[in-house]
């Protein structure tokens, strides 16, 4: 911004350029004076108020050259007239220039905080403002465009230099691609058969850039689960299967801190128990019950892991004396749980979580009937065919009523 010193001081430096064009003039036309009386060749004609010319007249007295410079002279005293007013102009405006100025300023300052035009990058508001000086420097002395041009470069850059309020939060607070994808991720999952194949599609796509954290696995594991279960072939149920299970192998050894990523890894080895062999099946199980039981050390109050620990339970217990001894052959210890350790674990699925699932009522009634507990398990009973079949899982459950009816008399 100009201060009022540094006005004055142009002020008084234009009007000494002006005196020294004007002490030339006054020469000039004393020299003019003296060729008139000598030589009568040209005379003064006033041609109207701004300013005095010279018309010129064929003469004896003067040389071709002569009259080319008096011509000359003459469109200089013209100039001369004209610069005298637009500095007469410019002495009268500059004492209300640093008003004008800080008032230009404090008007943009205003319209930035109020527009949104204002809160584009720095790239927009520099070509933005280009554009504005050049054409406020149509009309003008090519002076003054570049002196205007110049004073809105230097006000654009130095806006984009300190960017607004809304950039700064922006760039303080980044939005979470991961999150936004696990978000979308979750919506799937309860979603139909398409939703649950695009899902898989979507988290393989960006398992490059997020393949290396745990939250991203252990669903990538479930979306693997849930393909599985919707496949129509053996070959395709068993690839997912696999493909799961490596991704399991995978989480829990990146967190070993991630209760979802031992459980959904529990489940696909329980889910490659059914395309092993014996031995293999019995390794499994082992591995399922182990990873479970971690993921409740980690999150004791998630209702599906002590469902899934209440299912392994019961699939123990019913296990043959025959069964028992191949895997005490094979791995020294067989496996061993009892139909009060399935029970214990359904009903504390029923206490995290009432009405968790139609198959936890259905396995509450099977408890209670191999206990000789009949009321219970016929109450569990009704309170399995109380609710909707929505899924497959429901599905299987309603066959599993069926088998129960005749056994409970109902």
């Amino acid at each position: 911004m100009m201060a009022q010193t540094d006005s004055k001081v142009l002020v008084l430096g234009a009007l000494a350029g002006v005196a020294g064009v004007s002490l030339a003039v006054v020469c000039y036309q004393g020299f003019r004076s003296r060729q008139r009386a000598s030589g009568p060749g040209f005379y003064l004609n006033r041609i109207n108020d701004q300013g005095s010319g010279l018309m010129l007249m064929d003469s004896p007295g003067l040389s071709g050259g002569q009259t080319e410079v008096l011509e000359r002279l003459e469109a200089l005293i013209q100039c001369v007239s004209e610069l005298k007013d637009e500095l007469k102009a410019l002495k009268n405006a500059l004492p209300t220039l640093p008003d004008q100025v800080r008032e230009e300023l404090r008007g943009r300052d205003e319209l930035r905080r109020v527009s949104p035009l204002y809160r584009t990058t720095p790239t927009r508001r520099k070509r933005a403002a280009g554009t504005i000086a050049g054409s406020r420097a149509e009309g003008r002395s090519s002076e003054e465009a570049e002196s205007e041009g110049g004073y809105m470069t230097a006000l654009t850059d130095s806006d984009s230099d300190e960017p607004s309020d809304a950039e700064q939060r922006d760039e303080e607070q980044p939005v979470d691609k991961l999150s936004v994808l696990l978000e979308r991720i979750d919506r799937l999952h309860q979603g139909s058969e398409s939703d649950k194949t695009e899902s898989l599609n979507i988290l393989l796509e960006q398992r490059e850039e997020f393949g290396q954290n745990s939250t991203f696995l252990w669903r990538l594991i479930r979306a693997y689960c849930d393909v599985h279960d919707i496949s129509c072939t053996l070959e395709e149920k068993k690839t997912h299967a696999e493909s799961g299970k490596k991704v399991g192998e995978q989480a829990v050894s990146l967190n070993p801190r991630c209760a979802e990523c031992h459980q959904w890894y529990a489940i696909m080895c329980g889910i490659m128990a059914e395309y092993e062999t014996v031995q293999n099946k019995i390794k499994n199980g082992y591995i399922f019950k182990d990873h479970l039981d971690k993921a409740i050390e980690l999150k004791p109050q998630d209702p599906m892991s002590y469902y899934l620990l209440g299912r392994w339970c019961y699939a123990v217990a019913q296990l043959s004396w025959i069964e028992r001894k191949v895997a005490a052959t094979l791995f020294g210890e067989p496996p061993s749980a009892t139909v009060e350790d399935a029970l214990k674990n359904f009903l504390k699925v029923e206490e995290i979580h009432p009405a968790y699932s139609k198959l936890n009522y259905v396995f509450l009634a099977k408890c209670y009937k191999d206990l000789g507990q009949r009321e219970k398990a016929r109450k569990m009973f009704e309170a399995a065919c109380s609710m909707n079949a929505v899924s497959k899982e429901d599905e299987e459950a309603q066959k599993e009523l069926d088998l129960l009816c005749p056994a409970l008399g109902v």
